[in-house]
């Protein structure tokens, strides 16, 4: 029970009439032994009950739960469990072990395949066959096919540009458009189209 100041003021004055002036403070050493007896049962009451629970294990039980269902701790559980195992770690004992490089062997270079035949005037490249160094599996070998095979396309495609671009060079100067320098251009007024 919860009073205020003014609630127990008001108390205070009733009970001063009802009682009287002479029989109060007895009554008030009386209402304060009964007050703290009963704090006292209740006090007991719950140590009684907390005893018979550690006896029964509901105790362990409920402490398991609240310690599996708070997060900070279980995440100070496993600090603790780490800090713990770096402790009890002897880098001494685990340096004569020894342990595989930590470095990947090296990669085996890739096979280059032959460019793919072009009917141009342009010199062949060289083609340089590198074998593997180690054995290369399925999906290894599928990977450099379609390697080879884009780089057939983009040399076939190279060729053929080239092909153009040498039939575009013998096209005379005057048909082709006169360059016009970079630049905002103005509209010619009616005019000096008409001189044109």
């Amino acid at each position: 029970m919860d009073f205020s100041w003014s609630e127990m003021l008001l108390v205070g004055i009733v009970a001063l009439i009802v009682i009287g002036p002479k029989d109060l403070p007895a009554m008030f050493r009386e209402l304060g032994r009964i007050t703290a007896k009963i704090r006292s049962m209740g006090r007991e009451f719950s140590r009684a009950m907390e005893q018979a629970a550690k006896e029964s294990g509901v105790k362990e039980a409920t402490d398991g739960l609240k310690a599996v269902t708070n997060p900070v701790g279980t995440g100070l559980d496993a600090v603790k469990n780490a800090a713990d195992r770096f402790e009890k770690w002897d880098p001494i004992k685990n340096a004569a072990v020894p342990t595989k490089p930590l470095t990947p062997p090296p990669m085996p270079p890739s096979p280059v395949a032959a460019p793919a035949a072009a009917s141009t005037a342009a010199a062949p490249e060289p083609v340089i066959a590198a074998a593997p160094a180690a054995p290369v599996g399925p999906a290894t070998a599928a990977l450099y096919e379609q390697k080879a095979a884009r780089k057939a396309v983009v040399e076939e495609a190279a060729a053929k540009l080239r092909t153009i671009g040498s039939a575009g060079s013998e096209v005379t100067a005057e048909a082709a458009p006169a360059a016009r320098a970079p630049g905002r251009r103005r509209k010619k007024s009616d005019s000096a189209r008409d001189q044109e």
